[in-house]
């Protein structure tokens, strides 16, 4: 895994998410996405990644990945419930999103610099 392109892939989500508030279009399944093992990271982590499995930081990564999909997850769901959703309390600084998705981007920074 190239730890650059996966750091790039979770700021991705926040604009795809963005535009999903915007305009909710069905194109997002929130069960799909709440699949951890569907994902490019869950693969790595359950693969190659395991070299890591005594560094605080992968234990870091797979909490804040579990943590990750969990947030998506419920935001797809009330979107997809008719719920008026606030972008910022959705996505911004203090959500529980920014939260794992910041923690995974700084797990990923960590474990790069020390591989």
């Amino acid at each position: 895994m190239d730890f650059n392109q996966a750091i790039s892939a979770h700021f991705l989500w926040k604009f795809k998410l963005a535009a999903y508030l915007a305009k909710p279009d069905r194109s997002l399944y929130a069960e799909t996405l709440a699949a951890e093992d569907l994902c490019a990271l869950d693969q790595w982590i359950e693969g190659e990644g395991k070299k890591h499995v005594d560094s605080p930081e992968f234990t870091k990564l797979v909490e804040d990945h579990a943590r990750f999909h969990a947030a998506v997850r419920e935001i797809i769901n009330k979107v997809d419930a008719g719920e008026k959703v606030n972008n910022e309390a959705a996505l911004g600084a203090n959500s529980a999103y920014a939260a794992a998705s910041n923690g995974i981007v700084l797990s990923l920074m960590k474990l790069k610099q020390a591989a």
